[in-house]
């Protein structure tokens, strides 16, 4: 094995992964969090239920993409199946951020929820 296999394994053992989910927002005290969440999530969601193009503002979603695959046609490597792809498309997800911005405009239209 290579030393780059070697720090690649060191890498993905060491992070479990590639990427992870944490807040955006502070939540210091009560006031911080009924504005985040209950109550104060009610008006967003009033707000995009009305019109559904408000989730790109007040929502994750101008800002996300999904990766899906079953792991039978991985670059390199051929069908090696769903659990061994894991690694690949997480790390895939900042390359393709940069594409995805470009895109957005043309992809609004289609549902991906």
């Amino acid at each position: 094995m290579s030393s780059h296999e070697d720090a690649s394994l060191r890498l993905h053992e060491k992070h479990r992964g590639k990427i992870e989910v944490r807040s955006k927002v502070p939540l210091n005290d009560r006031l911080d969090l009924s504005a985040a969440y209950t109550p104060g999530v009610a008006e967003p969601c009033r707000r995009i239920a009305a019109d559904p193009e408000l989730a790109y503002r007040y929502t994750i979603k101008s800002n996300t993409v999904a990766i899906v695959t079953d792991g039978s046609a991985v670059l390199g490597l051929g069908d090696i199946g769903p659990l061994a792809e894991i690694t690949n498309p997480r790390g895939l997800t900042g390359s393709l951020a940069d594409a995805v911005r470009l895109c957005a405009r043309e992809t609004r239209a289609i549902a991906l929820a």
